[in-house]
């Protein structure tokens, strides 16, 4: 395997939002780092008392400052204001340093020009369980990258769920699927949990038998390894109840508008890259 520069422990989170929150907390949990090798960078000051407070980590508002001796330095800022942060960190940034960005649309192509020449860049695509330890991340390499920058970076959200590597042309199918995922299926479960009610559930319970059905759904199909179509299977008996509700989704080809919703959030995406 092709080895990566010698860089020193620190990591450094420019950006103190909710997906740096969740990889501090993971990676500490996990062993992976201690609280004096993490640094994390923002403007709002309650974010940074927040890290201090919570993990006990170096915290900054000074950007610049904060890259100086960094081994990997992630962008866990918006897309909107990643340009602006990536010019307060450019001059600090170590050569050998790994950079990882987290920004949704910001391409490796665009990273790397806003870098150092050379910049070691690896972009990944997280999503809002590994706020829970229960995420899905796809990374893919810059031009400068090697097999141990994947491995590196992949470690770092391996400690808050499942990752995946996949060309940059994915990305945007990636977004569509795992990155506005989990909005779909609390789309689906706010109307699992609006029909139990309206059939005379109290509130409260049926959020609780919803919630416990997708996620009991979910850990089923990754530990049985088995296709959605043959779990669905399983528990539909012809001319049961269940079968009786997927009648109603079939005839309003519910699957179609699923297809068709995901394509629209892949080609905004692809939009917001450009």
């Amino acid at each position: 395997m092709t080895r990566a520069p010698d860089r020193p422990d620190r990591l450094v989170f420019i950006g103190a939002g909710n997906m740096a929150e969740a990889l501090v907390g993971g990676i500490l949990a996990a062993g992976l780092r201690r609280p004096a090798d993490i640094a994390v960078a923002d403007v709002a000051a309650d974010r940074l008392r927040h890290f201090r407070d919570t993990f006990g980590v170096e915290a900054l508002d000074d950007n610049s400052r904060a890259a100086k001796g960094a081994g990997i330095v992630v962008m866990s800022v918006k897309p909107q204001v990643f340009a602006l942060a990536a010019g307060q960190v450019r001059d600090s940034v170590p050569p050998d340093a790994l950079v990882v960005s987290i920004a949704a649309g910001v391409t490796t192509a665009r990273i790397e020009a806003l870098f150092r020449p050379g910049a070691a860049v690896v972009r990944v695509m997280p999503n809002m369980p590994a706020l829970v330890g229960r995420g899905a991340a796809a990374l893919c390499l810059g031009r400068s990258a090697n097999e141990a920058d994947a491995e590196a970076a992949g470690a770092l959200f391996r400690a808050v769920g499942v990752v995946v590597r996949v060309g940059e042309r994915l990305m945007d199918a990636v977004t569509a699927l795992s990155g506005s995922g989990p909005a779909y299926v609390f789309f689906l479960a706010e109307a699992m949990i609006r029909a139990g009610t309206d059939m005379g559930m109290d509130p409260e319970i049926a959020r609780q038998l919803a919630a416990a059905t997708v996620e009991g759904a979910g850990r089923m199909m990754a530990a049985t390894n088995l296709p959605p179509s043959e779990l669905r299977r399983r528990v539909t008996s012809k001319g049961g109840t269940t079968a009786a509700a997927l009648q109603v989704m079939e005839q309003e080809r519910l699957d179609s508008l699923v297809i068709e919703a995901m394509r629209a959030a892949c080609a905004r995406a692809g939009e917001l890259s450009n």
